[in-house]
Parts: structure tokens; sequence; C-alpha cells
């Protein structure tokens, strides 16, 4: 049903994998209309009390897809259909925000820009010891966007939201985990069974106070995030159509072939030590 996502459920708990390895799960327009349909489905669920999100064995996601063109400010097209792709960001993000279940992002590898913009919108995040984070939206000349400042301030504060979203620092998930924005250090490999044993803790509560007490705390979270966001897809396509951004995102398309290299040699190695 979703040809970039694989959905499994168990009992209580769903498993939601993000499946574009040819792109190292990269955020296109495609992936993020289905993480919108997926998470409606399962807010429909009753019969579902918590749900992970992951990605593959080497990364959970490379951010966003630098080769989707049409995510990037494409002129020819009418402005109400470049501001609906633009929005989807915020609207996925939201869409996981809002669910009633208990949602973990378990992270292997890296979560980079969009994907660690996913995790933040979920209610907790297990990463691998030897994963890392970052935010590298302000070096490809777009602001951070999806409505990822206010969820990054209520995590760590103004400051290292800061630091985080403008020096685009790659974050090793203990450091991560010291500021606040990883829940839980898993070893290599163990990110998903952490995350597994997190939801089958949370499932083991009261369900109904269980969802309440996940509505209050997002409630008072969330007052001021909408006023401070609202226009985030508008600021995505007007910094994205700049110069400076068509040169930074070329630049990173240039790099990013190696950076997939390195990555899939890391995970070579550890398959051989496994």
């Amino acid at each position: 049903m979703y040809p970039t996502l694989k959905l499994s459920t168990r009992r209580r708990l769903a498993i939601v994998r993000l499946h574009r390895p040819e792109r190292r799960n990269a955020m296109s327009a495609q992936l993020m209309r289905e993480m919108i349909a997926c998470a409606a489905e399962i807010a429909a669920r009753t019969d579902l009390g918590a749900v992970i999100v992951t990605g593959a064995p080497a990364f959970f996601s490379a951010g966003a897809d630098l080769k989707d063109s049409r995510r990037w400010a494409n002129a020819s097209m009418p402005l109400a259909a470049r501001r609906e792709i633009a929005s989807l960001g915020m609207r996925m993000a939201r869409a996981w925000e809002e669910l009633p279940q208990i949602t973990i992002a378990a992270i292997e590898g890296y979560a980079v820009g969009g994907g660690l913009a996913l995790a933040l919108a979920l209610d907790w995040r297990v990463a691998a010891r030897n994963a890392f984070v970052s935010l590298p939206e302000i070096s490809l000349g777009i602001p951070l966007t999806w409505g990822t400042i206010p969820r990054l301030v209520n995590l760590v504060g103004p400051a290292q939201a800061k630091r985080l979203s403008i020096l685009c620092e790659r974050v090793p998930a203990p450091a991560a985990q010291s500021i606040g924005l990883i829940d839980e250090i898993a070893p290599p490999g163990r990110a998903l069974a952490a995350a597994e044993r997190l939801a089958q803790a949370a499932l083991a509560q009261p369900e109904h106070s269980v969802r309440m007490s996940k509505e209050s705390v997002n409630a008072y979270a969330n007052l001021g995030a909408h006023a401070a966001s609202y226009m985030a897809h508008d600021q995505l396509q007007l910094a994205a159509a700049s110069p400076e951004s068509r040169a930074a995102r070329a630049a990173a398309l240039r790099k990013r072939p190696a950076a997939a290299g390195v990555a899939r040699g890391t995970a070579a190695r550890r398959s051989r030590g496994r």
C-alpha cells in the first residue's frame, strides 16, 4: 500500500519502517505524503497503543531529497501547487505529533535534517550509541522549518536550539542524549529492540490515562508553536529559490555520492564484525 514505507503490527504495537534504501530514506514528496496517510490510518486504529518509526540498519534518514525536483521551488508549477508541496513536511510532522498513540523513533546510523525533524515530532527517540544526528538546513541555504524550531526549543532550550540549527554540527548520540535530544542510547544494531522495550513499558500502563497525559503535555508544550511556524512553507519556498540556496544544494549533491560510499563501507564493516 505504501511503496516508500513498510507498516507491520503485532498486538498493540505498530512498526513503520522508512523504505527508500536507494536514496538512504531521503524525504521525497511521495514519502511524506505516504507518512501523512499512514499517520491517518494509525490514528483511526483503536487497537494500537504505540508506534515505532525506524529506518535501515545503516541509516534512519538522510534528510531532504535534493534530487526530488518537485520539492524545490519549481517555477513552472502554479503557486498553489508549490505551496502545497512546500507544506508537506510540516503537515507530516504535525500528523505524527498529534497521533493519540505513544510514538518512538528508533535510530541507527544517522538521522539528518528532515529525518531528525520527523523524529523530533515523536514522543521519544532511541538511538544506537554510534549514531549521530544533525540539522544541516542552513548549510543548504534554507531555514529549519516543519515546525521543528518550537520542538527543538522545548527539548533543549533556546541556546542549544540556535547552535544545532545554525552551526549544522554532527552530534554523536551520547552528546545528543546529554542535552535532551535523544532519550535512550542502545548498543549498535539494537535501537529497535530498545524502542520496543520502551513501547511495551508504555503499553503496560492504563491506556486512557496514557493518552490523556500525552495530550495534556502536548497541549502545554505546543502553546504558540503554530503561531511561530504557520508561514514555514512560504519561508522555505522563498529561501529555496535564492541563488545561494541553489548553489548550496548543488554543492551538497556533488558531495553526497562520496558520503554514501563511506556509509556503505561502514555498514559492510559492521556486518563483517557481527
